[in-house]
């Protein structure tokens, strides 16, 4: 019993400390117009590894919890918040960026880990897999400080929603290959990633809908008085399903919330309470970040970190400045109807930081005792720094000199 009550004490601890500092760590980020999840990684690092305040081990059941229902919430969300209206206007360039050109990211970025940081070409893939999607937790905030041309938000943001559906499904693929669960061979790889992704495709869209139907439907919507509950049960049995099945957990819940977010193009409509659900997923959307990149900053291992800093930080380079450019033009040049112009493909170029999904993942492969999980968790950390800290702060910098910002009307 005493050790049942300490247990409940250390977690309860841990969420006060982090929700707390969170508060505190928001507030700043608003002061100095940075993305809220570069404070909060600091403020992991000051209050864990700095001042001892906290010390959550990556493998222990409660990191675990945090980062799956964190990465379920969050992805939920990315997908509530895309319209289908817009996705038609530019879905070629999307598709391409959201699916091969995260294969694309992953294979340049993937050998230079090999290269760099000297660790064998398939643990250079998994680290590649888990960093090659973009961010929509960091870069819906950033778009709300800058107003950039609509289509091209939209392009960007459905992008990283999509996309980090995409980058979970290849990461668990290649894993299955480096613990020898898989076989090796790019036909089997394939095969087993499109089963993946499509399974949590069907799920999510049969759950989603099930759910939207059932709190919104005139006559049969019985459950409308609990719509935000019914929403968090669908997000959460969308990947507890999808993850019994052994199909893709994070692309079924993507695709429920993108169901959800648009259950007015089906004839179900939820006005009345979308307000309600607006702030209860922006709420649980911003206590999931603080708990995922806190944690995630007092993780850090410092004498892990110097180990891999030159490889690390070359590996950031040609992600950023090879790997980015190479798929951003080889996914949008193709898309004639857009008409992308080469200021709107740089923007796109530079848009690419690094966020949620990846530390959730990163922070999952370490908690299974991967081999090279440490460099592989210091290398996603100086990435989803640096590029937070480089690209996100300078984002309306960019969107100015490249000529892409939205006219004042």
């Amino acid at each position: 019993m005493e050790e049942t009550t300490l247990a409940i004490h250390s977690v309860l601890y841990l969420l006060i400390v982090i929700l707390v500092g969170g508060m505190i760590a928001g507030k700043v980020a608003a002061k100095v117009k940075i993305p809220d999840v570069a404070v909060f990684l600091l403020l992991g690092i000051l209050i864990g590894p700095g001042l001892h305040l906290i010390s959550e081990p990556s493998r222990s059941f409660m990191n675990q919890f945090i980062l799956v229902l964190g990465a379920t919430l969050i992805l939920f969300d990315g997908g509530r918040n895309i319209r289908l209206q817009s996705l038609k206007k530019v879905w070629p360039t999307i598709s391409l960026l959201s699916i091969p050109g995260v294969i694309i990211t992953a294979i340049i970025t993937g050998y230079a880990a090999h290269l760099f940081l000297h660790i064998p070409l398939v643990f250079g893939f998994l680290l590649s897999s888990i960093i090659a999607s973009t961010d929509p937790a960091t870069l819906i905030p950033v778009f709300k400080q800058v107003k950039i041309r609509s289509i091209l938000r939209e392009t960007v943001e459905s992008e990283s929603a999509f996309n980090d559906a995409t980058g979970s499904i290849l990461t668990f693929s290649v894993l299955a290959i480096a613990v020898g669960t898989s076989d090796l061979s790019v036909g089997v790889s394939m095969l087993d990633f499109v089963k993946v992704a499509l399974g949590g495709i069907v799920i999510g869209a049969v759950l989603g809908f099930a759910g939207a139907y059932l709190v919104s439907h005139v006559v049969i919507g019985f459950l409308r008085d609990y719509t935000v509950i019914g929403m968090l049960v669908v997000a959460l049995l969308s990947y507890l399903a999808a993850d019994m099945l052994h199909v893709s957990g994070f692309m079924a819940t993507f695709v429920a919330g993108l169901i959800w977010g648009n259950s007015s193009d089906f004839g179900l409509h939820m006005q009345e309470k979308e307000m309600e659900i607006h702030h209860f997923s922006e709420n649980i959307t911003v206590i999931m970040r603080m708990l995922i990149f806190i944690l995630l900053g007092s993780q850090v291992d410092f004498a892990m970190i110097m180990k891999y800093l030159w490889g690390g930080l070359a590996v950031v380079i040609i992600l950023m400045f090879v790997a980015r450019p190479v798929t951003v033009f080889a996914c949008a040049l193709p898309d004639r109807k857009a008409k992308w112009t080469w200021r709107e493909m740089l923007f796109m170029c530079w848009v690419r930081e690094t966020g949620v999904i990846p530390a959730a993942l990163s922070g999952m492969i370490a908690g299974r005792g991967v081999p090279y999980a440490d460099a592989i968790a210091s290398v996603t950390f100086l990435v989803i720094l640096i590029t937070i800290l480089l690209q996100a702060s300078t984002t309306p910098y960019a969107a100015r000199k490249l000529g892409v910002e939205e006219a004042n009307t």
